[in-house]
């Protein structure tokens, strides 16, 4: 293993120990010895990689807003992309601890320094650009107000995965989801896209296998070009 290649697994372990840790403690009560004592690492191998607790917590938090979060299937219909893209991250959330973490930072409270204003306002701009591409392709009542829409789905998402977490800690979070996308959608979705929907509890799991595979399949042909 090359040097760089070590620096960048040891920043991939400080992570996942990181999101551990912020899921369990919070910010406040997270320390950055529990963090690099979890990873088994030295406090100078944590150091080299980032300088402060808070710096640490805004690339735990950066894990909602890149394109990994949320891997996309192309599908004909627009409003079934946005859908996948809900169910996955909802998928992932019951057992990701990175995404665990990243997500608790996000809605707590005493994270002052954090800027947590950055995951909602991502994930509404996704959402309010997969609702103008479904509006475009005729997807969606004419009257719909697709921000007032791209919010509400954020907004009520991250209600029921605390919810989830709570009650079942997150176990029912993809059922939860189900049931709010099958109140809301019909607001905005003309009857003939809804019908052809899935919003299957399972969803998330098969569009995340899905891309797996395409992604697995688009590396191994890049290999033999």
């Amino acid at each position: 293993m090359s040097q760089q290649e070590r620096a960048i697994r040891t920043r991939e372990l400080i992570l996942e120990a990181a999101g551990e840790v912020f899921a369990e403690r919070g910010y406040d009560g997270a320390t950055i010895s529990d963090v690099y004592s979890r990873a088994g690492l030295t406090k100078g191998a944590f150091y080299f990689h980032f300088a402060s607790k808070e710096e640490l917590a805004e690339a735990i938090l950066e894990v909602q807003v890149g394109s990994g979060a949320y891997p996309v299937v192309r599908r004909t219909l627009k409003l079934q992309e946005l859908v996948d893209a809900g169910f996955v991250f909802g998928h992932r959330l019951m057992y990701d601890r990175m995404l665990q973490g990243s997500v608790g930072l996000s809605l707590e409270r005493g994270a002052h320094q954090l800027d947590r204003r950055r995951p909602f306002l991502a994930w509404v701009d996704h959402n309010l650009a997969a609702l103008t591409e479904a509006s475009e392709q005729g997807e969606l009542y004419g009257y719909a107000d697709l921000r007032a829409t791209a919010e509400l789905l954020v907004g009520a998402f991250s209600g029921i995965q605390m919810l989830s977490h709570v009650l079942t800690d997150r176990r029912d979070l993809t059922e939860r989801l189900s049931v709010l996308l099958a109140q809301v959608l019909p607001s905005v979705a003309v009857p003939g896209v809804l019908a052809q929907l899935d919003l299957s509890a399972d969803r998330g799991e098969r569009v995340l296998a899905e891309a797996e595979a395409e992604a697995l399949a688009a590396a191994q042909a890049g290999g033999t070009a």
